[in-house]
């Protein structure tokens, strides 16, 4: 089974986004910030991971980074899940190495099409 790190600061969006990720058949973990989920990555890499941007003591963006730089860090999908709707923040998650993109608030079938268009759950 797949297993999906979701990284956001909010116990809510962790928790929706866990039911919503679960009934799609993954495994998942949750961080609340960049820091947490980097030093998880170090232990187990997870195959997915869904990550905000704005979060306390390391952000999403940053996490991103460290990530793609780290060993093995190359290996997750990653798909942003935030508010920053401005394209400007779209274009540097892509060139900095997210694989997709969701707005806040998503819901399970938002989460199911882009998990589809990463190659993640059949089409």
């Amino acid at each position: 089974m797949k297993n999906c790190l979701i990284v956001d600061d909010s116990r809510v969006v962790r928790s929706v986004a866990k039911k919503i990720i679960q009934d799609l058949g993954f495994q998942t973990n949750e961080a609340e910030n960049g820091l947490t989920a980097f030093t998880y990555c170090q232990t187990s890499m997870p195959d997915v991971i869904l990550l905000d941007w704005n979060m306390p003591e390391q952000s999403g963006i940053d996490f991103l980074r460290d990530l793609r730089k780290s060993p093995g860090g190359d290996k997750p999908i990653v798909i942003f899940c935030t508010t920053e709707n401005d394209l400007n923040f779209i274009v540097e998650a892509l060139e900095s190495g997210a694989n997709e993109y969701i707005m806040k608030p998503f819901d399970l079938e938002i989460v199911k099409t882009k998990f589809k268009q990463v190659g993640l759950l059949p089409s």
